[in-house]
């Protein structure tokens, strides 16, 4: 199982459309300052990527949102993904008929501290996340819409059939022997 960081993702091949923005932390005597979205920001903000909304939530050690289903925005929206504490791995698996990359898995390691960026999932593109820190994390989002019902997808893992890089069929349970030492 590869998880995508930073510093090796020039040597993982991305999901179309994926973007990695890094994040510059800012860190004196009094903290940090990490800025989270700016309207300057080309890779993750512009014309279709325009800022709408932002929420945050707080996701307890060892926890997978929507875990046996796979998320999806079925047309206009695709989320921006950021880590503000914990440790989350992000899964986005390409879905869509017509894409390059249609079939692939990338898995994303986001580190609060050590190695912060956000994640762009494009639209149509199946995902989810897992925290992999022993303490609980916080997501913030901001996502190109506003909240829509009629936005909100979701698959059973059991009716899409999803690869890793290796050829093992994609389970949560893969990323928790990675992060054994969660339970100790």
């Amino acid at each position: 199982m590869e998880l995508i960081t930073l510093e090796n993702k020039n040597k993982v091949k991305l999901i179309k459309d994926v973007v990695m923005h890094p994040y510059k932390v800012n860190e004196d005597s009094s903290g940090i300052l990490i800025e989270t979205m700016r309207r300057d920001w080309d890779d993750v903000y512009g014309q279709g990527r325009e800022f709408f909304m932002q929420y945050y939530s707080e996701t307890p050690s060892g926890m997978i949102r929507d875990e046996g289903v796979w998320h999806y925005h079925p047309t206009t929206q695709d989320d921006r993904f950021s880590v503000v504490k914990g440790e989350i791995v992000v899964a986005i698996s390409d879905n869509r008929k017509d894409s390059e990359t249609k079939g692939l898995l990338n898995l994303f390691y986001i580190n609060a501290r050590k190695n912060p960026y956000m994640v762009l999932i494009p639209r149509k593109t199946l995902h989810g996340f897992m925290v992999v820190s022993k303490e609980p994390a916080i997501l913030i989002n901001f996502p190109t819409g506003l909240y829509n019902p009629k936005e909100e997808g979701r698959i059973p893992y059991q009716d899409v059939q999803v690869k890793t890089s290796d050829g093992t069929v994609f389970s949560w349970d893969l990323v928790r022997k990675e992060f054994s030492d969660l339970s100790s």
